[in-house]
């Protein structure tokens, strides 16, 4: 802001014009200011449901500053522009994430993230959560992003249960702030009568299988989500039932919407960050190796010739290193033939390549020792990963498989209720592709860390890419009820929270 008093000289011009009445005045009217409309769309009430995308989650966290730069809170700005009311958020106590039940520290792995002077990658940072989940919020509240929550479990009685945190039925998120110990997230939003919502919920559905590895089960063929493990795939008409039955709940008064689809794992740095090939290795550590290695190859070769796996497999699980860098990390793949009851010593393993995808967090656990007292119990190269460090080619198969039908699914019913639909898929493939470009000539990119569009967790978005997302939604809100919304500059918002 200008001081006042560099002014000075102008207005003392000013006063000597106006004292000569020959001088003339500029007329001109100023021009018009522009008047925000809501078009069709009446957002006097909103109301957004969803996950941790929706909530404002980052950094592996939920904590004040991140809810306060979420997507639907920037949506209530540009709203209230237009005949757009109030926006209550159930904050976090504070900026650090974590919590406490009844005085006990809770949600410890879930504390902002942070870089150590001499690690590969970032850390919960030290200190304890000051959100205390008993402490029950008086609502209701706008902001019914609940981080964690897959879609059936938006209708669940008792999701936000105090009591049902402690024994893992609950919700601790939701408990701070549902309206009962029996409510349901999808109950306490449709009761606020809200006028306009969006809805963004899925990723849980599918995302807990991919940053496990695959852990979990693809329920394709179990259509009961109580005997469904975290990690598990939901099945996709699971999923079209539970979208379908909060849509028809929120939109029964009348209220209009807009709702987004599922981006695809290979969009997001957790899984584009560590390549498949990182170990450097000498001569003599290569020599080693490869020795070690030398029974398990030629077992492969004697299972080939009593017909146990063809020439292909063979060629697919022998194992071999050469001196300097790019040699692949050895991983378990439970989709190669099981040989183990031939030869115990013949385990599922191989090495990977460029179709696996390392999870994010292996770079601090690759070339670490399985036993700290063997100096030759290195992880990824004589120990072989487990299936929770990568997404092998099949399960990135099942992954896509229950993602496409997830679309589908959200595609029909955005038909359906008449909704405003986000491609949010297409948004983050750009992303990761090309980057998008900013006013000032910058190109926020998916890039891990650097890239501005991803917050350290390598799965939420930076405040900067709750932005771009932001501008998607007013895009179409805009496009389906006319209205005539700005959007954000997300220039506004940081790239990362931690330098």
């Amino acid at each position: 802001m200008k001081k006042f008093y560099a002014l000075l000289p102008f207005l003392g011009l000013f006063f000597i014009a106006c004292e000569d009445d020959d001088t003339p005045t500029d007329t001109t009217p100023d021009p018009d200011p522009i008047v925000y409309t809501s078009g069709t769309a009446d957002f006097t009430k909103y109301v957004a449901v969803g996950n941790s995308l929706t909530a404002g989650f980052s950094d592996n966290a939920l904590f004040t500053a991140g809810q306060e730069a979420s997507f639907p809170n920037m949506l209530a700005s540009n709203f209230a522009l237009a005949g757009g009311g109030a926006f209550e958020i159930p904050l976090m106590a504070d900026n650090l994430g974590g919590a406490t039940l009844l005085g006990n520290p809770i949600l410890g792995n879930r504390l902002i993230l942070a870089f150590l002077p001499d690690g590969p990658s970032p850390v919960p940072v030290e200190g304890e959560g000051t959100t205390e989940i008993s402490n029950k919020l008086a609502g209701p509240f706008n902001n019914m992003g609940v981080p964690g929550s897959k879609s059936y479990e938006l209708l669940a009685p008792g999701y936000g249960s105090v009591a049902g945190v402690a024994v893992g039925t609950a919700n601790p998120y939701f408990a701070r702030f549902s309206s009962s110990e029996t409510a349901t997230v999808i109950g306490d939003a449709a009761a606020q009568g809200a006028s306009f919502f969006s809805m963004w919920t899925g990723s849980n559905d599918i995302l807990l299988y991919a940053t496990s590895g695959g852990s979990g089960v693809n329920q394709v063929a179990n259509f009961d989500p109580t005997t469904y493990a975290r990690n598990d795939i939901t099945n996709p008409l699971v999923y079209a039932d539970a979208l379908n039955g909060m849509l028809a709940a929120l939109t029964a008064g009348g209220a209009k919407g807009v709702i987004a689809n599922l981006p695809n794992v290979t969009d997001i740095p957790f899984f584009t960050t560590v390549p498949h090939n990182p170990v450097p290795l000498d001569e003599a550590t290569v020599a080693l190796l490869n020795g070690a290695y030398t029974d398990y190859n030629n077992g492969l070769l004697l299972a080939q010739s009593f017909s146990l796996i063809d020439e292909d497999e063979v060629a697919k699980r022998t194992i071999s290193f050469t001196p300097g860098e790019g040699n692949a990390v050895v991983i378990l793949d439970e989709d190669l033939t099981d040989l183990t009851g031939v030869n115990p010593a013949l385990i599922n393993m191989r090495q990977a390549t460029a179709e696996d995808l390392m999870v994010l967090t292996s770079r601090s656990f690759i070339g670490t020792l399985a036993n700290p007292l063997d100096p030759t119990s290195i992880n990824g190269v004589a120990v072989p990963l487990s299936d929770e460090w990568v997404l092998t080619p099949e399960e990135q198969t099942a992954i896509e498989t229950a993602l496409t039908a997830f679309n589908q699914t959200i595609s029909d019913l955005a038909t359906t209720y008449d909704l405003a639909f986000v491609d949010a898929n297409a948004l983050l493939n750009e992303l990761n592709a090309t980057g998008l470009p900013l006013a000032d000539g910058s190109v926020v990119t998916s890039t891990f860390a650097t890239g501005g569009g991803f917050s350290l967790d390598g799965v939420h978005p930076a405040p900067r890419g709750y932005a771009i997302l932001a501008n998607a939604f007013v895009e179409a809100i805009n496009t389906k009820f006319g209205s005539n919304l700005p959007g954000v500059n997300p220039l506004d918002f940081t790239g990362l929270y931690i330098d």
